[in-house]
This record gives C-alpha cells, structure tokens and sequence, in this order.
C-alpha cells in the first residue's frame, strides 16, 4: 500500500498547522498505522519560514503529550500539490489562499478543510490562537485532536 501524504495549511505555520501536524501524528501512532502516512506542515505566508513552533503553542502541546518538532515553510504549489494526496487548511482564509494557488480540478480535489471532519463540535474553522490567551491555544488542541481523529475514521473507512 503506498503512504498517504497529508499537508496541514494556516497562515503562518507556527501554530496550528504544526499543531495538526504533531496530533494526527500521535493518533497514527497510538493506532499503529504511522508507516501508512506521511505528515507535514505549510503557511500560506513566509513570514516565520525556518523557525519552531511558537513557545506558548509548544508548552500547550507538551502538557497533552505533543512533541512541535517541525520547522515552519512556507507552502509552494508547485510541489506540495504533485507530492501530497490531501491539503488541510485552518480556516476559511487558508482554504481560499489554497484555491488561488491551486493549478485545475487535481489541485482542487486535494484540498479540505479541517474541521469538516470535526466529530463532537460546531465549529467552522481552527482559530488562530496567536493574539489571544491561554484558552484559544487549548480551544486549537481540543478542535485538532476531535478533527485528527475523525479525519483518520474517514480515511479507514475509504470515505476520503
């Protein structure tokens, strides 16, 4: 079987992109299925290219037993849509950035939303956390870990 390969999209790629990241790769592992994917993370801006996770973000992370390890990038069409099979954005503003850069139906047909694959809340979007408190960093947490389980549930029943 060949390797899914999912991308996680926000803007900047310090915060919840890596978080989404550092999620589905524990559920993939507290599952078994690991080998079976491979997982990355993008910003649809540049603008922390090269730099860890933001600290508060980390800190959050670490006390629910995620490890941001990644380094931020900037998201570039012209590869990451041949190389992965899905493209996750944050937020409505994400999944737009992605559908301008998008080159034909292909490019479109991988990109998703996450919390369309949200299971217990209502939520349209993952909110940036990064000018706010300590809630919205756990509110982004709660919200990945829902959607990361529910996207791997869609992907085991082939519904994706």
């Amino acid at each position: 079987m060949e390797k899914k390969k999912i991308l996680f999209v926000c803007l900047g790629n310090i915060c919840r992109s890596p978080s989404a990241e550092a999620v589905f790769n524990g559920v993939i592992k507290k599952e078994g299925v690991s080998a079976d994917f491979i997982v990355d993370s993008a910003g649809t801006s540049g603008w922390h290219a090269g730099e860890p996770a933001d600290r508060r973000m980390q800190s959050h992370a670490i006390k629910r037993g995620f490890n941001l390890t990644s380094l931020s990038r900037k998201f570039d069409p012209k590869t990451d849509f041949d190389y992965f099979d899905m493209i996750i954005g944050m937020d409505d503003s994400n999944i737009e950035n992605l559908k301008r850069m998008a080159n034909g139906t292909a490019d479109l047909g991988k990109i998703h939303k996450m919390t369309d694959f949200s299971q217990a809340f209502d939520y349209d979007e993952v909110p940036d956390p990064y000018y706010g408190g300590a809630d919205g960093f756990e509110l982004v947490l709660d919200l990945l870990e829902d959607s990361c389980e529910g996207l791997l549930d869609k992907i085991k029943k082939n519904e994706i």
